[in-house]
C-alpha cells in the first residue's frame, strides 16, 4: 500500500510512541494479560494509521462543464447560501463529510486560475456541524472557472482533525482533479457553487473523489 507524503512523519511519530509504550509496559510488568492487550491495541492503531494515510490513484476526469467531487465522503448539506468571504453573492452550498475511514486526499473539483487562498485558525467542532464552516480551522480557495466564474472550495478540520494542508497558491492554474491538499483525521469539504448550477447529488449520498459528478454548470 502506498502512503501519502502527508502521513510519513506522523506514522514515524506514532511508531516511536507505540514502541516506547510497549517497551515500558514490558519493563513494568511481566503480566501477559496486560502485555498482549497493549501490544494488540498498538498494532491495530498502527494499521489504522497506515490505512488512513493511504494514497489512491484514480482515472482522471476533465470536464469544464462539471464539478467533480473533491473528496470521498457523504453529502451532508445542499442548500442556498450567501457566501461572504470572497464571492459576496448568493450561491449553492454542497458539503461533504469525511469519516476517519475515508480517503483524506482532497482534489480540485474544477479547473481555472486560483484567485484567492487563505488559511484560518479556529476551533475543532464536529465537521458535520453547520457552524464548523465558520469557526473551525479551515482553508478557503477560490477558482475562476471559464464556464461559470468563481467556485469556492473550503477544507474544514473536524473534531479529530488537527491540521488542514492546502497546496493551492494564488495566481497559479488549478487542473481539475489535481491534489488540492489533505486533512488529517476526520473532516469536511464545502463547495460554494453558482446559484444556477444543476446539482446532481442528493443528501446522504456517498460520493467518490475525482469520480462523482456533484453539479453541472448551466
Amino acid at each position: 500500500m502506498r502512503i501519502h507524503k502527508e502521513g510519513r512523519l506522523t506514522l514515524l511519530i506514532i511508531a516511536i510512541i507505540i514502541l516506547a509504550v510497549t517497551y515500558g509496559t514490558i519493563k513494568v510488568t511481566r503480566n501477559e494479560y496486560i502485555i498482549y492487550p497493549v501490544l494488540t491495541a498498538s498494532i491495530l492503531l498502527y494499521i489504522f494509521s497506515l490505512f488512513f494515510f493511504r494514497f489512491v490513484s484514480r482515472p482522471v476526469i476533465n470536464d469544464e462543464n462539471a464539478v467533480i467531487a473533491p473528496c470521498d465522503g457523504t453529502i451532508v448539506v445542499i442548500e442556498p447560501a450567501s457566501e461572504t468571504e470572497y464571492i459576496n453573492d448568493e450561491t449553492i452550498q454542497v458539503s461533504i463529510f469525511m469519516s476517519p475511514f475515508d480517503v483524506h486526499i482532497n482534489w480540485y473539483p474544477v479547473a481555472g486560475k486560483i484567485l484567492y487562498k487563505t488559511m484560518h485558525k479556529g476551533n475543532h467542532l464536529a465537521a458535520w456541524a453547520p457552524k464548523s464552516s465558520e469557526v473551525n480551522e479551515r482553508s478557503t480557495v477560490v477558482i475562476d472557472t471559464p464556464k461559470a466564474g468563481p467556485v469556492l472550495v473550503r477544507q474544514i478540520a473536524g473534531a479529530m482533525a488537527r491540521r488542514v494542508v492546502c497546496y493551492a497558491k494564488k495566481g497559479e492554474y488549478a487542473e481539475q482533479n489535481e491534489h488540492l491538499g489533505f486533512i488529517k483525521f476526520g473532516s469536511r469539504v464545502d463547495l460554494f457553487l453558482p446559484k444556477d448550477a444543476d446539482i446532481k447529488v442528493k443528501l446522504h449520498q456517498r460520493v467518490k473523489g475525482t469520480q462523482t459528478e456533484i453539479a453541472r454548470f448551466s
